[in-house]
């Protein structure tokens, strides 16, 4: 956890054009009770989902 942030997963920012991995995925953490989002790591070019506060982890 950094910055009461848990990170779940990473995908890179240069997916295939009309693909959005990283709010399928955050989709379907919600759908399972995680309050899961989507952000833009700009160091890394990367988006993250994440989970703020406590200790969530897959």
């Amino acid at each position: 956890m950094v910055n009461g942030r848990t990170v779940l997963e990473r995908f890179p920012a240069g997916g295939p054009r009309g693909s959005w991995p990283a709010e399928e995925f955050a989709h379907a953490r919600r759908l399972e009770g995680l309050p899961a989002e989507v952000v833009m790591d700009l160091a890394t070019d990367a988006f993250l989902v994440i989970v703020r506060g406590g200790d969530h982890t897959e």
